[in-house]
């Protein structure tokens, strides 16, 4: 790698801060949590990357009716490269989650406060510090003047927090961008040692489980029929599938098992003195790869079907969400660029690892992509006082610029 684009990572902690600071300036929350959207944001960072040399950037925006731009913005940035048959994708996302309870934190939500080399302010860790490397990465090659073996590509994405629809998917459904031999790196998870490469994620499922019976007065049971007695018992059949059915273990990931739990539960009767006649609660499944989503809805649907029988009742499933895909194979040339680089920069040994929480890699696996999640993080996201660090984002930054070359 070449010594003078380290040398101007190494020296970027201004523009990092400076980068950062006006990112979260500007809330980009999606309209589902209050929000009008990442499009003022976007604009921001455009100007900014202009500004700053990075200027061949094309837009694949969204229509949104919802948000008051009609618009939600996906940008791909790009830096020529000598070699462009295999090309460096960084992917981060714009939007951001509300900052929740605002007398949790110390310092104003979105002002950037720096700490002893810590940025404190909602989203400058999800997922600004995964953006703000990729852009160091870029311009320690432009500033430089010296032209990175493989073409960088800064994708900059909408909508990642409530399901990808006017993000990554609509990219995917809309535009032929990657190529197979693409290297994809999606800083957006990762641990504080920089040890882990999320290469596989368990197939997800929420759904929404409404047991319908016959309200009666509690003194007159046998007058009706119970939908909360009756879900109490569908929740313990549903949860037991985990142990049951999916005995499969794999140690990619932790817990090494498909997990199957009860959730959110919704009020029914108000008063104590009544059968309620409809009961609601709900289920997150995360089921290891090898058992599609369509079996553990089929198993699913066997415990219902138990349950009305037994109890009189009807039950009815709606799916909040199901995604599945296969996994990067942990020795894809991703993966292995990845330890290498990883191991230059960070001087440890990174593994290959599978999670239970869903990424926008999902889509890309799916598609038939191979891509990694990975990044050097504190783990602070979605948290009052989330946080960054300076010398974490720089360090990511040097990754990059070795795997750019």
């Amino acid at each position: 790698m070449n010594a003078k684009v380290m040398s101007w990572i190494e020296n970027s902690a201004d523009k990092v801060v400076e980068l950062e600071s006006l990112l979260t300036s500007i809330p980009a929350i999606a309209p589902e949590s209050g929000g009008q959207g990442e499009l003022d944001k976007a604009i921001a960072l455009e100007k900014w990357l202009r500004a700053n040399g990075i200027t061949d950037i094309v837009h694949m925006d969204a229509k949104d009716p919802r948000v008051p731009s009609g618009v939600r913005p996906n940008m791909v940035a790009t830096i020529p490269g000598k070699d462009d048959s295999s090309r460096l994708w960084i992917m981060a996302h714009l939007d951001v989650v509300p900052e929740g309870e605002r007398s949790l934190w110390k310092t104003d939500p979105w002002k950037v406060v720096v700490k002893d080399g810590v940025m404190y302010g909602r989203g400058v860790e999800d997922n600004q510090q995964g953006l703000v490397s990729g852009v160091m990465t870029a311009l320690g090659f432009l500033k430089q003047g010296i032209v990175p073996e493989k073409t960088i590509k800064l994708l900059f994405v909408a909508d990642e927090e409530v399901g990808s629809k006017f993000g990554i998917q609509h990219i995917i459904d809309n535009y032929d961008i990657f190529k197979k031999g693409d290297l994809i790196v999606i800083p957006d998870g990762g641990s504080v040692d920089a040890t882990e490469i999320e290469v596989a994620e368990k197939n997800i499922c929420w759904l929404k489980v409404i047991t319908k019976g016959q309200q009666t007065h509690a003194a007159m049971p046998d007058k009706g029929n119970n939908a909360f007695l009756a879900a109490s018992d569908l929740v313990l059949r549903i949860h037991s599938l985990e142990n049951r059915v999916f005995t499969a273990r794999d140690p990619l990931f932790s817990p090494d098992r498909t997990t199957i739990n009860p959730t959110k539960k919704e009020a029914n009767v108000p008063n104590v003195n009544t059968i309620p006649g409809e009961d609601v609660f709900y289920v997150d499944m995360r089921i290891l790869p090898q058992y599609p989503v369509d079996m553990a809805l089929a198993e699913v649907r066997k415990q219902c079907e138990a349950v009305e029988k037994e109890y009189g009742v009807k039950v009815e499933l709606e799916i909040l969400q199901a995604n599945e895909s296969r996994a990067t194979p942990p020795d894809a040339p991703v993966v292995l660029a990845l330890k290498k680089a990883v191991k230059e920069v960070y001087g440890v040994d990174a593994k290959a690892i599978g999670i239970g929480g869903g990424t926008v890699g999902a889509y890309l696996r799916k598609a038939g992509f191979d891509c990694v999640v990975w990044c050097k993080i504190e783990d602070t996201a979605h948290q009052p006082n989330e946080s960054a660090h300076i010398a974490n984002a720089i360090g990511d930054a040097k990754v990059f610029a070795q795997l750019a070359g």
